[in-house]
């Protein structure tokens, strides 16, 4: 476009300032001697603008096509005229909208919402949270529909694309610093392999000289650290691998400690041996797949009958209800078939040392108890008993509480279903790998906690004529007290404040959420001052905004490394995968090795460490002593 044309479109849009409400064509600006400007008419500044904005959209659109959209976003400035254009477009729209009538005394969303810079900032970043939305926009919205595009605008860009960029960014940080993490003790590991390797070689001058460590010591030292079995164990059975030669490299020695990364596999005992024929065939078939696949949809069944009958009870009376714990015995004894063909299967140990079987076989027990109790204290038959009758437990009780075992019994499937399997694998690994996470999370819990009874304890009290006794409750209560809708004294959020400790740790999970996390903030800023939104938009940032998107970023690091390992894996390589995925091998690829030459480097320069190198020899007071001093090394490293 010419810029000539551009010029005198960018200079009209600056003069309109001057015709705009409040007009400057008066002779004088001195208010004593002003007489009343003249006023353009309603449309004629905004018909003008809007020949200039379309003129800048046609002037971006040329550009962008002619440079290429990857050297457009590269442009600094082209982007900030975008924006700007932008901003301005919407503005024309909302200026629209108001039909050039703009009296405050008449506008109903600036009274609740936007009085005032404070309350304006207040409103919009509850808005980016959505916890006001669509409250904030009624007003404006129920006099005209334009006033819409202001708050869906800002929804668009502030909560489904800043706040996600926001995520991706923490979620990026948060990779760069594991990786981080995760390489400095990769290298204090090869550190401490390297030296162990060094001090064990260097018991005599030949394993010196040809670079390589007697597989009698290597066992000799493992059997004196202090770590778990299974790691003791699992490196042990590694380094066996090399008894006919006697010896192992330095390549052979550090790959042996690669068992410090994996996780358990659970080993399960031998099943029994039968001598009869047909005893053998049973023993294929109960602990075949398809035997747990059609316990499964035994277990399926059960619960979809419990579903129709609470279905059809859901339009009965309470009296014409009609429990049916019969039915669930023939369930129940299917169950305790299955568990004691199982043991007959796998054995006794077999069967234990399977966590769903003894989730299984819990359950079985309890439901079969239960059972039991229901037909001593009510008979086979109660038709003479009334379902609501008073004992320790009514019989609806006890139904009801069957019911909810049986249902809760069918989380069984999940070790049988490859993505379920993956998803709880996850939320184990979870509990693991949080303890740091969580660690960090009580402690900010603590300080905001602390810092909040400081600051507001007291300060929401209750009209005196609201105050009851403990044991009246609130059906014997009345009271006139009257408050503004959606407010905290409306909402009869009166139990969360911040007067003890527990009640804060409550308050303050409770704006974690920022499910109406507004009413807690508006209500102690009424109490209190206005700089009392600093403390709860502090914690909302930090709870909110920063750790919840932490533990999304770990949710999905871990799921997506083993989702990715899964493709080709069964049901029953889960575990394995488990197994596998420690935090160093999810990073195996990211990590970077050190190399032969920076570990020696950093081995002579370290404090604590005074190895000796070449051919030189050491008595063996001095041998043993590095020696112990390794195996403390070693242990660390294991721990």
């Amino acid at each position: 476009m010419p810029f000539r044309t551009l010029g005198l479109t960018i200079g009209v849009v600056l003069l309109l300032a001057f015709v705009e409400r409040p007009s400057s064509l008066s002779i004088t600006s001195d208010s004593r001697y002003r007489s009343p400007p003249w006023e353009p008419p309603c449309g004629f500044t905004e018909s003008i603008e809007i020949v200039c904005l379309i003129i800048f959209t046609l002037d971006l659109a040329v550009k962008s096509y002619l440079i290429g959209w990857d050297e457009f976003r590269k442009n600094k400035w082209l982007m900030s005229y975008t924006i700007v254009t932008s901003v301005s477009i919407i503005d024309w729209v909302l200026s629209i909208s108001m039909v050039c009538d703009e009296d405050p005394l008449k506008n109903e969303e600036w009274k609740l919402y936007f009085r005032n810079l404070s309350t304006s900032l207040t409103s919009l970043l509850v808005l980016l949270t959505t916890a006001n939305n669509p409250d904030v926009m009624i007003p404006a919205y129920s006099l005209n529909r334009g006033y819409a595009i202001f708050f869906v605008s800002f929804s668009v860009i502030g909560t489904y694309c800043l706040m996600n960029l926001l995520t991706a960014i923490i979620y990026n940080q948060f990779r760069g610093y594991l990786l981080m993490s995760v390489q400095t003790s990769i290298i204090r590991r090869r550190l401490g392999i390297r030296a162990a390797f060094q001090v064990l070689s260097s018991h005599n001058e030949e394993n010196a000289a040809r670079e390589r460590v007697p597989i009698d010591v290597v066992l000799q030292v493992m059997s004196r650290i202090k770590m778990q079995s299974y790691y003791r164990e699992a490196i042990t059975t590694k380094s066996r691998q090399y008894e006919t030669e006697g010896f192992m490299n330095r390549d052979q020695f550090k790959h042996i400690f690669d068992e410090l990364d994996k996780d358990r596999i659970e080993e399960h005992p031998s099943v029994p041996q039968y001598n009869s024929m047909g005893l053998q065939k049973l023993q294929v078939i109960f602990s075949h797949y398809y035997f747990a696949v059609f316990s499964n949809a035994v277990a399926m069944a059960h619960v979809v009958c419990i579903c129709a009958v609470l279905v059809l009870n859901s339009e009965k009376s309470t009296a014409e209800k009609d429990n049916h714990y019969m039915e669930n015995t023939c369930f129940i004894i299917y169950y305790l078939f299955e568990m004691c063909v199982k043991i007959f299967a796998l054995g006794w140990k077999g069967y234990l040392s399977y966590r769903n079987n003894i989730f299984d076989g819990f359950l079985t027990i309890l439901l079969l108890v239960l059972q039991i109790t229901i037909y001593v204290t009510y008979g086979l038959t109660h038709s003479h008993m009334s379902p609501s009758s008073q004992g320790m437990f009514s019989l609806r009780e006890m139904v009801r509480f069957v019911n909810m075992l049986i249902v809760f019994r069918f989380l069984r499937i999940i070790p049988d279903i490859k993505l379920m399997a993956l998803v709880a694998s996850t939320l184990l690994d979870l509990v693991k790998n949080l303890r740091a996470f969580a660690g960090i999370l009580v402690v900010v819990y603590y300080i905001f906690a602390v810092f909040g009874i400081w600051l507001f304890e007291g300060v929401i009290k209750p009209p005196a004529h609201m105050s009851v006794p403990y044991n009246t409750t609130m059906e014997n209560t009345t009271s006139n007290f009257s408050s503004e809708c959606g407010t905290y004294e409306q909402l009869g959020y009166w139990p969360n404040n911040f007067d003890d400790f527990a009640g804060a740790i409550i308050l303050l999970y409770d704006i974690m959420i920022v499910n109406n996390w507004q009413a807690f903030m508006d209500a102690y800023t009424r109490y209190t001052t206005e700089w009392s939104k600093i403390y709860f938009v502090c914690w909302w940032f930090t709870s909110s905004v920063m750790w919840v998107n932490l533990f999304v970023a770990l949710i999905l690091e871990n799921f997506t490394y083993k989702w990715d390992r899964s493709h080709s894996c069964s049901v029953t390589d889960v575990d394995r995968i488990r197994y596998e995925a420690t935090v160093q091998l999810m990073f195996k690829e990211q990590v970077k090795e050190p190399t032969e030459e920076e570990l020696l480097c950093q081995l002579q320069q370290h404090r604590h460490l005074h190895l000796r190198w070449g051919h030189t020899t050491q008595t063996y007071s001095e041998t043993m002593a590095v020696q112990e001093g390794e195996t403390e090394l070693l242990e660390s490293r294991a721990h």
